[in-house]
């Protein structure tokens, strides 16, 4: 485990680039009268896919009464439907509306911009995350 030291200087970088860009989110959440929260549930729910609430429970570690909230408020806005599973009727499954995915559309499409703090590294360099980072999450 010669590259233990490297691995946890690497973590730690990357959870500073990450938390320096957490102050993105409340603005651009405020603009779209959404919480955070909101728009994390908003990004996790791709069209025409629907999701079981406790599927969307475990993705954001917490609790399914917490999700039954953030739920109530997107659906009550017309962005989510909740609706049985065609799978099985008890769990309930969660899709976007058309006007949810719309919204969604435009969140991402705003979430998606790269910061500046990446536009200093090159296209070689970029390129270079960009598999190192993908080798990651695969």
């Amino acid at each position: 485990m010669k590259n233990d030291g490297h691995a946890c200087e690497a973590w730690q970088l990357l959870l500073r680039l990450f938390f320096a860009q957490r102050a993105i989110l409340p603005p651009l959440a405020a603009e779209l009268e959404l919480s955070p929260a909101q728009c994390h549930v908003l990004h996790l729910i791709e069209p025409g896919r629907p999701v079981p609430m406790g599927q969307l429970a475990d993705t954001l570690a917490c609790d399914a009464s917490n999700v039954t909230g953030l739920v109530d408020r997107l659906e009550s806005r017309g962005l989510i439907r909740r609706q049985p599973s065609s799978a099985d009727r008890r769990v309930k499954v969660l899709d976007l509306t058309p006007t949810g995915s719309r919204l969604r559309a435009l969140l991402l499409d705003r979430m998606e911009k790269p910061p500046d703090t990446l536009r200093r590294l090159s296209e070689r360099e970029q390129r270079t995350l960009v598999r190192l980072l993908t080798r990651l999450i695969e």
